[in-house]
């Protein structure tokens, strides 16, 4: 993955101590970083719609590969299509994907403690079940991909419909869900689904991150790690370290 340019701030302030029942994890740009892989997926869809890959990517980081064609060639935007298309990218370009720094420590770190977890994507569901067996990481138990849902982030229907198959039925029940994200979409349809919201600088500059008005802002998951689980309540304690600050 690209270098993102952090001129004018630092992650340095202090770490914060936060408790929470169960996790949500987007996953390009939050597990692992395909960037590579996505634009080439981007090419080839741009040669079969006439449009050029460059103005697809501007926008579609985050975003559903079926929303981006419903805009662009409502002709090609079937589930089949989008389907096959992701289907191909962890067969062929499986040696660009990498690992997002931090990531398989602490769903690792998680998983040891029981604590309730899955991923929430924009991808489908052979796009997310390749990368995972490619990349030789965890599968959760339920999953919440682009086929889940009538509309996709910033719609915050992927994040409720991952507090439901967790058990965090609703926001105001005392439940306390984390969210972790890269993409100003994906941020902002966290927040609408009532979770606090941990967002990674990875895929986006630090100014579009902080807009969609993430809870934390890190650099990767390094610095987000578990504590330990309470033995009173239940929760899951984690130190949040290297916080964004303006220099």
């Amino acid at each position: 993955m690209g270098s993102i340019d952090t001129t004018g701030y630092s992650f340095t302030a202090a770490p914060e101590t936060v408790s929470f029942d169960s996790f949500l994890f987007d996953m390009d740009g939050t597990i692992i970083g395909s960037t590579a892989a996505v634009e080439k997926h981007w090419e080839g869809i741009g040669k079969d719609i006439g449009v050029a890959p460059e103005i697809i990517l501007q926008t579609s980081h985050g975003r559903r590969t079926i929303d981006m064609l419903k805009l662009l060639a409502p002709e090609k935007a079937t589930w089949e299509y989008v389907q096959s298309k992701e289907a191909l990218l962890p067969q062929l370009y499986g040696s660009d994907a990498v690992e997002i720094p931090g990531a398989r420590s602490l769903l690792s770190s998680l998983i040891s403690l029981s604590a309730p977890w899955t991923i929430v994507t924009s991808g489908t569901i052979p796009l997310v079940t390749g990368w995972l067996k490619v990349l030789n990481l965890p599968m959760p138990e339920h999953l919440v991909t682009a086929e889940s849902v009538q509309n996709g982030k910033p719609d915050p229907a992927c994040y409720r419909l991952g507090r439901e198959k967790l058990g965090e039925v609703a926001a105001g029940k005392g439940k306390e869900v984390l969210v972790l994200e890269d993409a100003p979409a994906g941020i902002r349809a966290g927040k609408a689904a009532g979770c606090r919201v941990v967002g990674l600088v990875t895929s986006h500059s630090v100014e579009e991150v902080l807009s969609a008005g993430p809870d934390w802002v890190v650099k990767d998951l390094t610095q987000v790690k578990v504590v330990r689980k309470g033995e009173e309540d239940g929760k899951f304690v984690l130190e949040i370290g290297g916080l964004l600050v303006r220099n």
